[in-house]
């Protein structure tokens, strides 16, 4: 079976509602990247999303709400800082770390906590509003894969999935940033589309993981694996492609101020960088090449997120 990619009007919305209450499966677009949703708290419906995406059961997944109300519904309890952090960035990029409400069984993982968030993309909100369920929804890709930003992106990595609901290229182009709630500091888990310079005007102090999660082990949000992100191509990162040698059947990644011929040259602004980021790896991919060497972004922490993909996504 072959996806079908449709317009999100009202049949489009119709047609994903009648799916997903049949615990099966959509992807739909925010403003990161293109989600897989299922039901969150169906168990057939999240084997579903795993299966599809060859994810490990380990790995949990991001659960999509249409409002505050729905997100406090999840947790078993709501702290100060969650409020404050919900006025300021929902809907938007930003996960929230909660501990679980415990009527709730887990999302795809075992452990107490749940990832919850408000996506700020017109589409996800008018299929959450219309489903009436949470929905979890990890990106549209198969695991470990180059995140989709495009409904082409989507249907290329996972054909079999039944019904994508075209939105558009995302406009952060990266997933959200999440942010464990649990800790006695509001702890960093996955750095993102949202930085942490305006989340410290929210919460003042955030720390930071002290130590990588070893593949296998439970963890409260997805986004710590080694490797992730990768494209087919074996990705180098390189403190300069302009000094570095070229072989045959090799692409490079750079931004603006380097001068490379044929390179895929992006924004250097990190904003702007990160928008186009998978997409420019989609499009290395396509063209053939066998390795893509990528300059080194800055060690600012404004490139925290994009050092943090490509890292993982040239990790053996």
């Amino acid at each position: 079976m072959t996806g079908r990619v449709v317009a999100p009007d009202a049949a489009g919305i119709a047609e994903a509602v009648e799916l997903l209450r049949a615990e099966s499966v959509v992807a739909f677009p925010t403003e990161t990247v293109y989600g897989l949703g299922a039901d969150a708290f169906s168990a057939r419906a999240i084997g579903e999303v795993y299966r599809l995406k060859n994810r490990p059961s380990w790995n949990p997944l991001i659960v999509h709400v249409a409002g505050v109300p729905a997100a406090r519904a999840l947790a078993a309890d709501w702290p100060a800082v969650a409020d404050r952090l919900a006025a300021a960035f929902w809907p938007g990029p930003l996960t929230l770390v909660l501990r679980r409400a415990p009527h709730l069984t887990g999302v795809g993982a075992a452990n107490d906590t749940i990832a919850v968030r408000v996506p700020a993309h017109d589409v996800a909100l008018r299929l959450l509003a219309a489903v009436g369920l949470p929905l979890a929804a990890p990106s549209a890709n198969r695991s470990e894969s180059i995140s989709p930003t495009t409904a082409e992106h989507v249907l290329r990595s996972l054909p079999d999935v039944p019904l994508v609901l075209d939105g558009g290229p995302s406009s952060w182009g990266i997933e959200s940033t999440v942010l464990d709630l649990t800790t006695a500091v509001p702890t960093l888990l996955r750095p993102g589309a949202l930085g942490l310079r305006a989340l410290r005007e929210v919460t003042g102090a955030i720390a930071l993981r002290d130590a990588e999660t070893a593949d296998g082990a439970a963890r409260p949000s997805p986004g710590m694996s080694r490797r992730h992100y990768a494209p087919r191509a074996t990705l180098h990162l390189v403190p300069d492609v302009r000094s570095a040698e070229i072989p045959e059947k090799t692409g490079v990644l750079t931004y603006e101020g380097a001068d490379v011929p044929d390179a895929e040259v992006l924004s250097a602004d990190p904003r702007e960088y990160a928008a186009d980021l998978y997409a420019a790896l989609h499009r290395l991919d396509d063209s053939g090449v066998e390795t893509i060497l990528v300059q080194q972004p800055p060690e600012t922490e404004d490139w925290l997120a994009i050092r943090d993909r490509l890292g993982r996504a040239a990790a053996k």
